[in-house]
């Protein structure tokens, strides 16, 4: 299995895209339901420091016991602390750099194992979709060491006990996630809410409107909007123009690709009114976003 996971984290981010890699190949045939390995084991390969990347069928989960870091995590700079429990869910763009010597796990669970474990929806599903940074306390920290015991141990029932043991270790970086951010009061809402948050990043490059989702949900555009802004304090519109420029953010800032080409890849049939669109939500355009960024990297 070593020779499976060589190709992680790769320190040299000079290719024109985003890269997106999978830790154990086809995630429908894994070995194990997970992967658990130190901080070390991979970072001092690296110098301590893991250059942007995204995995698009893998959820991370890291503690770190002793020493500090730093954690990108998309356009967000976190500093880890010890104790520091991190979530970054599949998909999303990060970046670390360690102290040398810094301990620690990293754990990497499939999302079909989340998918089984927690369901596909649900305040815990959707707190585990929100990247972020929690604190440990020692209960989490010898969970995690139990799981990486079992994981490199040979015991009868192995598979079965790390199925339960992540579980156990999900559910308590949910609540960790509900603790810091609980979910709306309203539970129909709440649902509504997901539910329309599921159909945006699925339909993202369709540009559909408040009304086209209204229609799918088998609600009013009005109570639509009514429930989204009660939970997030901004209208449904705003919150399809932020996953957007969201995803638009993450292409100017790990990739090398033009701003037209990002305009086109993003469903905009103008790249023009990409332009507008990106620079009167973000108040700057593309271009400047990316000098940016690139300056404050020097």
């Amino acid at each position: 299995m070593a020779g499976s996971i060589g190709h992680l984290y790769i320190s040299n981010m000079r290719g024109a895209a985003i890269r997106s890699y999978g830790l154990f190949g086809e995630t429908a045939n894994l070995p194990d339901p997970l992967h658990i390995e130190t901080i070390a084991a991979r970072s001092a390969l690296h110098d301590w420091e893991l250059a942007p990347h995204r995995h698009a069928r893998l959820h991370q989960l890291l503690l770190l016991r002793e020493g500090r870091g730093t954690l990108h995590l998309e356009a967000d700079r976190l500093p880890l602390q010890p104790m520091a429990l991190v979530n970054v869910p599949a998909g999303e763009v990060h970046a670390f750099a360690f102290e040398p010597g810094t301990q620690g796990h990293v754990v990497t669970l499939a999302e079909d194992l989340l998918d089984r474990l927690v369901g596909p929806a649900g305040d815990e599903r959707r707190a585990l979709g929100r990247g972020g940074v929690y604190a440990a306390d020692a209960a989490l920290a010898a969970l995690t060491a139990q799981l990486a015991a079992e994981f490199d141990g040979h015991a009868a029932a192995r598979l079965l006990v790390l199925r339960g043991l992540s579980a156990v270790l999900l559910g308590r970086v949910a609540r960790a996630a509900l603790d810091a951010d609980p979910p709306p009061a309203d539970s129909a809402g709440s649902a509504l809410l997901r539910r329309f948050e599921a159909l945006v990043d699925a339909h993202l490059l369709e540009h559909r409107t408040v009304a086209d989702y209204a229609r799918a949900l088998a609600v009013s555009p009005t109570h639509l909007s009514r429930v989204v802004r009660a939970a997030t304090g901004q209208p449904a519109s705003r919150l399809i123009d932020a996953r957007l420029m969201r995803e638009a953010r993450r292409q100017l800032a790990y990739t090398n690709l033009q701003v037209t080409t990002i305009a086109y890849t993003l469903g905009f049939t103008d790249p023009a009114y990409f332009s507008r669109a990106f620079s009167r939500i973000e108040g700057l355009s593309p271009r400047a976003f990316r000098e940016r960024l690139t300056g404050s990297r020097r």
